[in-house]
This record gives structure tokens, C-alpha cells and sequence, in this order.
């Protein structure tokens, strides 16, 4: 086959991919599949990412204390997104399981269960947005400055957590299901809203009031509402595999026990990860605003690269979930392969981009000399371990798809616990590395992350797992 005809080939696959062209995912060709999952997953996790860089695009034209309250508020969601990642990791691993079995509507039943569980988890968030917004930001570190002008942001977004706990969630749901260009759209909807109501609300342009940061805040909780709203439409009324009916908004404690032993692993697992995200912002707060600011920035656009990757990560999960689910434990096996494979070229891709024009992306954000030497040597730092974190998001995502949520568990406990925390905290204080050495903690410890994961996933035990 010519160069021109596979290009051609290739194409008309990405096109079938935006389409929503159903994948085979337990038959036929895996790279076929692999591309049909990942790409509208790829577009979808830069649809998520795309919030964080609007935001902060807008923000940091008012200042580095705003900026420095959205790193904040976020480092503090990461505990919000864990939850719903966790969740959404349980909803997608058993409904892929389902359909691989062909019961579609225990799969439905499935997804139903899990809302509910999202929904009673998000109130309790949204209690301490209320109350205690202000005492949350002063224990991160902020000083009076920063809480004065930014508590308004964080209980904003704390309170209306729940849509992006159900955005998370629904969206894990159509991917367990292979759906995964629905999930997709969604996020299209979300983002063109936020888009062009941010600009609206911090400046207040027109008949829009002007709210400062507090006005990303609103423009990005009624965007994911909008999405909320069109993904629940498409559940009810869609033309997908998972189809919801009266009957299956009955409660299943059994369904909803079997969801929380599995999704308490990956939101155990997220939630370490996160938290230790929690800490690292506070040792970072430490050198000041003008650091922190840097760094929230170059935080905003590593997660803008990493989390298309996740969506070729969550790929691998719905094909491991079908294909265990059909006793196909090899032909999962090799998608996981695979998929790091290209995964891998992505992100090396992405790594010399980085590598050459750090500070001219940054630039993109600020006009601040500091903020912008911060961010660019966070950013050339971090992205040396791109190709390490390229396989070893996706195997941690096929132990999830497989039901195997203790092992990534375990892993992240002492990758981000016992390694990197207390390395970050030495390069940058006792070896007085300063924000250098956060930096570098980074990569050290996500290295040696994926290393491990990688031994462990050779030895299979993730193929015996039922859920």
C-alpha cells in the first residue's frame, strides 16, 4: 500500500472516529479499534483540559493573586476530580464488562446505580464549598490578599462540584460502552459555553456584570451544566447501547456495594495522587505568589497535554473491560501494548515541543518576567518524563478497566507518598533547590511510578479479576 492510500486510510478512520462509528473492540483489527476508541477520547480529555487554559487565559489578565487562587482552588478540585475519576474508573469498568457479556440493560442498571452514589458524594462536597471556602484557601497557604480576592472562586466552584462529578461519570459510562464520540460531544458543548461566557463575566462586558475571577468560576459551572444537561438527554432519549428506562432507576444496593469496592480503589488511588498534588502546591507556596503563579501556569498546560493521553489511557480500559468480558484475556493484553505504543509517540512528540519553545507558550499567558522563568523551567523540567508518563498512564488505566484498582492503589501510595512528597521537600528546602526541586521530584518519582507498573502488569494477575 502506497504512503498516499494509507493516508487516505488513515483519514477516513479519523473521520469514522468523529463520527461515533462503532469499534470492534472484541474482534477484528486492535489498532482498527484502538483508533476508533481513542481519538473522540483524545478530543474529549482536550475538551476537559481546554477548561483549565481558558480559564487561566482570562484570569491572569486580572493579576498573580488571581492566579494564584485558581492554582489553589484547583490543587484543592483535584480532590473533587479524583472522586468523580474514581467513580467514573468503577461505572466504566462495569459497564464495559457488561457489554463484553452483551447484557446491555445490566449495563444501564449499572450507570444508573453510579449516579446515584455521584450525586449523595457531591452534596457533601458542596457543604464545605459553603461553610468553610475561606478557612480551605488559609490552610493551602494563601495569604489575606489572595483569600480577599479569590474566596469567592473556590466556593463557587466547590459548591457546584456535582456537575463535574456527573460530567466525569456519565462520560464514564458512554466510554465503558464504546460510545465514546458522545462523551466526546459533550465536552465540545461544556467548552464553547465556557469559552464564551469567561470573557463575559470577569470583565463584564455588555449587559454581564463584571465579577472578576469569581466570573470563571460561573461561566465554567454553567458550560459543564450545559453538558450535564446533553449528556443526560442522550441517556435518556440516545441511540446508544445504554438506553435508561422507569424501571431502572431503582435502587440495586447490591450493584451499588459492587460499584463502591471497585471504584473506592480508583478513587483511592486518584485521591493519593491528588492529594499529594495538595501538598506540593503548599511546599510551592512557599516561595511566594510570583512562584506559585508560575507554576499553576505550567501545572494548566501539562494537564492540557497529559490529559488528551488519558483519553488514549481510558481506550485501553474499555478494551480490557470488553475483552475480559468476553474471555479474551491476550487480545486485551496486546491492546495495552499498543496502545502505550502510540501513546508514547504522542508524548515524546509533545516533549520536544516543550523542550524548544517553553517560554514562548508561557509567554502566551503572561507578560511577568518571573511567573514566566518559573513556568518555563517547570515546564522543561516536568516534560523530560513525558515518556515514561505515556506508558504508565495507560497501564494504570488497564488495571482499572480490568476491575484491578488496589494495584494502582498501592503504587501511587508510594510513588507520590513515600517518594515524591518528602524528595520535593528535601531538593527544595534542605538541598535548597527551591522550586527547582519540586520540579524534579516530579519526574523522579513519576518515572520510577511507571517502572514498577510495568513489572507488575507482566505477570497478569489483573486477568483474573471479577467484578
Amino acid at each position: 500500500m502506497s504512503f498516499l492510500q494509507k493516508s487516505g486510510t488513515l483519514f477516513s478512520l479519523l473521520i469514522k472516529a468523529l463520527r461515533g462509528e462503532p469499534a470492534n473492540i472484541t474482534f477484528g483489527s486492535i489498532d482498527r479499534a484502538i483508533v476508533l476508541l481513542a481519538v473522540p477520547m483524545i478530543f474529549e480529555m482536550l475538551m476537559e483540559s481546554l477548561f483549565a487554559v481558558v480559564d487561566i487565559f482570562f484570569v491572569s489578565k486580572i493579576g498573580v493573586n488571581a492566579v494564584a487562587v485558581v492554582g489553589l482552588t484547583e490543587s484543592i478540585l483535584t480532590i473533587v476530580y479524583s472522586l468523580g475519576w474514581g467513580l467514573a474508573m468503577g461505572a466504566t469498568a462495569m459497564v464495559a464488562r457488561r457489554v463484553g457479556e452483551k447484557d446491555f440493560n445490566a449495563a444501564s442498571v449499572a450507570g444508573v446505580q453510579a449516579i446515584y452514589i455521584a450525586l449523595a458524594v457531591s452534596l457533601l462536597i458542596s457543604l464545605a464549598g459553603i461553610f468553610f471556602s475561606e478557612e480551605i484557601l488559609r490552610l493551602m497557604g494563601a495569604s489575606e490578599d489572595v483569600i480577599k480576592e479569590g474566596k469567592g472562586f473556590t466556593k463557587i466552584m466547590l459548591t457546584g462540584n456535582f456537575v463535574i462529578m456527573l460530567l466525569f461519570l456519565i462520560n464514564g459510562i458512554f466510554r465503558g460502552a464504546g460510545d465514546a464520540a458522545l462523551a466526546m460531544r459533550s465536552l465540545w458543548i461544556a467548552n464553547a459555553f465556557n469559552i464564551i461566557l469567561d470573557p463575559l463575566f470577569i470583565f463584564g462586558i455588555g449587559p454581564f456584570p463584571e465579577m472578576g475571577v469569581e466570573g470563571a468560576a460561573v461561566a465554567t459551572t454553567i458550560g459543564r451544566s450545559i453538558g450535564v444537561l446533553c449528556q443526560v438527554y442522550h441517556l435518556f432519549n440516545g441511540k446508544g447501547l445504554i438506553k435508561i428506562h422507569a424501571d431502572n432507576w431503582r435502587l440495586r444496593w447490591n450493584i451499588i456495594k459492587s460499584l463502591v469496592d471497585v471504584s473506592a480503589g480508583g478513587t483511592g488511588q486518584f485521591i493519593i495522587a491528588s492529594a499529594s498534588w495538595i501538598f506540593m502546591m503548599r511546599i510551592m507556596s512557599q516561595f511566594g505568589s510570583v512562584a506559585l503563579a508560575g507554576y499553576t501556569i505550567a501545572i494548566r498546560v501539562i494537564i492540557f497535554t497529559i490529559l488528551p493521553a488519558w483519553g488514549m489511557a481510558n481506550a485501553a480500559a474499555t478494551m480490557v473491560g470488553q475483552n475480559l468480558g468476553a474471555q479474551q484475556p491476550e487480545r486485551a493484553e496486546k491492546a495495552v501494548w499498543r496502545t502505550g505504543f502510540f501513546n508514547m509517540i504522542f508524548m515524546g512528540t509533545v516533549m520536544i515541543v516543550f523542550l524548544l519553545f517553553a517560554k514562548s507558550i508561557v509567554s502566551f499567558f503572561t507578560n511577568e518576567k518571573e511567573v514566566i522563568d518559573n513556568a518555563t523551567q517547570c515546564l522543561t523540567v516536568v516534560s523530560l518524563g513525558y515518556i515514561f508518563y505515556s506508558y504508565g498512564m495507560i497501564i494504570a488505566q488497564s488495571f482499572n478497566g480490568a476491575g484491578d484498582t488496589r494495584t494502582p492503589t498501592i503504587l501511587n501510595f508510594f510513588g507520590f507518598w513515600v517518594l515524591q512528597i518528602p524528595l520535593a521537600y528535601l531538593l527544595a528546602n534542605t538541598f535548597l533547590l527551591g522550586p527547582s526541586g519540586v520540579f524534579w521530584a516530579i519526574v523522579i518519582s513519576e518515572s520510577a511510578l511507571t517502572i514498577a507498573a510495568m513489572i507488575i502488569f507482566k505477570k497478569g494477575k489483573w486477568k483474573e479479576v471479577k467484578i
